[in-house]
């Protein structure tokens, strides 16, 4: 396992951030999961303005503060919830990650003794951008941080592509971490590498949009999302939680779509929880999973997979 990020950890490429003062925090006990219990996990729909970073912030604390109260043990936030995906202020206002935005998160996980699954914007001290997603436990360590690699075309001047991936054990169990459109049907390569590695929770943070004329009449994430989620927790018996943001886009290409909510569980028994259609204000959804047990490592997996029908890849005829 990559060594651990210590968002109290000051950088070259951030040295005004000061080490955040936990130990005013009242400390609840850790809660923790075994093989026989259940994941209670808190979709944070959060309404993301694109350039606020310092509301969306806000607002993000008060969710974590929200799921603790309903006995979550991982808050799960949408992608780049600080600038909001695509807005062109992040290209100019990134942060380092440890930085101000992640160490408000981790202070947060140490304060209500969650995990905390996010995605935020990173600046690399290559000078590069990045589409991050981090998860930290609940002494505010930085347990993995993932970059996203399917990345859309209209999104491609604003961030770089990532190149690993990564499977932490928790008590919770083995977490595995990508952002949105890593599970398109077209880039679920990356979800088959997270089940190979051992994964039996896949957390999303995500930021699903669609046109302003689409209605909850519509029903527009069955083939794009349900149906991937699906492909891989039946596949494997694991399960897939993504969430998403709500609220009207402003600036970059995407400006005057929307994002509705609709956040999504699900594990190899089907839809564990779906958020509902929201344009305007956000929403905790909470779910309980129980933990799959995951028995086959390696080419185990293979002859799993062949078992149930799976085909594997082929060329073009």
């Amino acid at each position: 396992m990559a060594s651990l990020f210590k968002f109290l950890k000051s950088t070259p490429s951030q040295p005004a951030v000061a080490p955040a003062r936990v130990v005013a925090y009242p400390i609840a006990p850790v809660s923790s999961v075994t093989a026989t219990e259940t994941l209670r996990v808190g979709m944070g729909q959060l309404l993301v303005e694109g350039g606020e970073p310092d509301r969306n912030l806000h607002r993000a604390a008060q969710m974590i503060a929200e799921a603790a109260a309903q006995g979550c043990n991982v808050v799960l936030l949408p992608e780049t919830l600080d600038f909001a995906w695509t807005h062109p202020s992040a290209l100019t206002e990134a942060q380092p990650i440890p930085g101000i935005y992640s160490n408000r998160l981790c202070e947060e996980a140490i304060r209500h003794q969650v995990y905390v699954c996010a995605g935020l914007t990173e600046r690399a001290a290559d000078g590069r951008v990045y589409n991050a997603a981090l998860l930290i436990n609940p002494q505010g360590e930085i347990l993995t941080k993932y970059h996203k690699i399917n990345l859309l075309t209209v999104e491609q001047p604003y961030y770089a592509v990532g190149q690993t991936l990564n499977v932490v054990d928790t008590p919770l169990g083995k977490i595995g971490v990508n952002i949105c459109a890593d599970n398109f049907i077209d880039g679920l390569s990356i979800g088959h590498t997270l089940a190979r590695m051992g994964a039996e929770f896949i957390l999303s943070p995500s930021s699903w949009t669609v046109d302003y004329s689409i209605t909850e009449e519509h029903d527009p994430y069955r083939e794009k999302w349900v149906k991937p989620y699906s492909i891989l927790a039946r596949l494997y018996n694991l399960a897939v939680v993504g969430t998403t943001s709500v609220g009207y886009i402003v600036g970059g290409p995407y400006e005057g779509k929307k994002s509705i909510g609709c956040s999504l569980a699900v594990d190899a028994s089907g839809i564990r929880a779906q958020g509902k259609f929201n344009e305007f204000a956000g929403d905790l959804v909470v779910v309980d999973i129980p933990r799959p047990v995951r028995a086959e490592k390696g080419t185990q997996i293979g002859e799993m997979l062949l078992r149930k029908g799976f085909k594997y890849d082929t060329l073009p005829s």
